[in-house]
């Protein structure tokens, strides 16, 4: 074949759009997440706009069940030599994805790869944090953050002449009362996420220690100490509750959410996160509000802690597939992509310039106590209010949610169950740091 004819086929298989394979191909990047729903479209569209706006790399979504089936399918998928790029953890794993030595590969390793322009200070420092080591490196990526709130009726609160939400825990229980000899609704109070609430995010409102080693953050080797005045105090108050018909118990994660929006219950403390679902079914006008307080500890309230999950990188991957994974961290993190996020999820922004950018949209003006979240996160960390890093936990949550069922059904005193649960959840924190050498840090 001549070299003129070479050259008439070249062009017409041009013309025809079979134009020669390209000389790299697209890095798949593999992420998998626990986001079902609207949630798991949104993740969706930020990893197709990702991949549309460049060529070299493709990140895949994959769905793998609830927080626990998303871990154990990554730890599974390890064990097995075929990881995932990315996994979604939520935030009781931290502690056992920062032992797990060789899985993961650390967040600030990623982006130094990728030679990305990164600055860990860019995050809300609650936030951040929680997934740093003591170092101040960032370990793994935080992704859908967020914090536990207080939802209330607004149209049950001016029923019974109340304007404005409560701000502590006794003035809550004065509405509550009115709420029940009015007869205004059917239940006055109920919480999601009792562990996460009401022990955990209660403690650090207070500055107060759920337990030893700064909540485990110095080292493995720490005690539970939720079973302590404050808590004790808190607990025998929402007991109290319960006897007097002012707290309907309704499920130990976000199952009392439904209450709340159905209009069965008139006051609701859960996740910030909540909120996408509460404005969707309510059909009332409602009001966000900070988590109630006792006012006679000093300097309270502090800072709430985060919830929700994080992205962690997973180890044995190839460099160039890295540099894609630093690529994608980092646009998950543009200030108008987390505005994004933030904004149509309920989740918190994660840097404080999507915050900003949202604040100068005019979007906490048109949707009043969507800032609420921010503002509670935005109090000077303390040593007991960073959060709860504690091995195990996913375990201890469940202990806990045991010994406070047996208070709400009047097996227990608020102390026993307290008592019990400490010893149990020392159990479980023991035999994580026998299975991790005893480590420290």
């Amino acid at each position: 074949m001549t070299s003129g004819i070479k050259k008439v086929l070249a062009a017409a298989i041009a013309a025809c759009g079979f134009a020669a394979a390209p000389a790299h191909a697209e890095i798949e990047i593999q992420w998998w997440h626990a986001m079902a729903g609207a949630l798991g479209d949104r993740v969706n569209e930020m990893a197709a706009k990702f991949n549309a706006e460049q060529k070299e790399y493709k990140v895949v979504p994959v769905f793998k069940g609830n927080y626990d089936e998303t871990l154990a399918a990554g730890r599974a998928a390890f064990r097995a030599k075929n990881p995932p790029h990315i996994l979604q953890v939520f935030e009781v794993g931290t502690a056992t994805m920062m032992a797990s030595k060789g899985v993961i590969k650390p967040v600030y390793e990623v982006m130094a790869l990728a030679d990305k322009k990164w600055d860990s200070k860019a995050y809300v420092p609650v936030v951040a944090g929680y997934y740093t080591d003591k170092q101040g490196r960032m370990l793994s990526m935080p992704f859908n953050s967020s914090t536990p709130v207080m939802y209330y009726n607004k149209d049950v609160f001016k029923k019974v002449g109340v304007t404005e939400a409560p701000k502590t825990w006794r003035e809550l229980q004065a509405v509550l009362l009115k709420i029940q000899a009015a007869n205004a609704s059917p239940c006055g109070f109920t919480t999601g996420w009792q562990s996460w609430v009401q022990l955990e995010t209660m403690s650090a409102w207070h500055n107060e220690p759920f337990a030893s080693r700064s909540n485990g953050f110095d080292g493995m080797d720490a005690k539970l100490e939720f079973n302590k005045e404050m808590e004790i105090r808190h607990i025998s108050l929402l007991s109290s509750w319960v006897k007097s018909g002012l707290f309907t118990y309704a499920g130990r994660k976000d199952e009392p959410a439904a209450k709340f929006f159905s209009g069965e219950c008139a006051v609701l403390t859960t996740s910030s996160g909540t909120y996408a679902n509460v404005k969707k079914n309510a059909q009332f006008e409602f009001g966000v509000a900070p988590l109630p307080y006792y006012d006679e500890y000093k300097g309270a309230p502090y800072n709430t802690i985060i919830g929700g999950a994080s992205l962690w990188v997973m180890g044995g991957k190839k460099p160039e597939e890295y540099k894609g994974v630093g690529k994608f961290l980092e646009y998950l993190s543009r200030p108008e992509v987390q505005a994004d996020w933030h904004q149509n999820t309920g989740y918190v922004p994660i840097t404080t310039a999507a915050y900003e950018l949202t604040k100068k949209s005019g979007y906490y003006e048109k949707n009043p106590g969507t800032d609420v979240a921010v503002k509670e996160l935005s109090g000077k960390v303390q040593s007991f209010t960073r959060g709860v890093r504690l091995g195990n936990f996913v375990d201890i949550r469940t202990i806990i949610d045991e010994e406070l069922e047996s208070v709400w059904n009047g097996s227990k005193s608020p102390k026993q169950a307290l008592d019990d649960a400490a010893r149990r959840g020392d159990e479980q924190l023991r035999k994580f740091e026998a299975a991790n050498k005893g480590g420290k840090g």
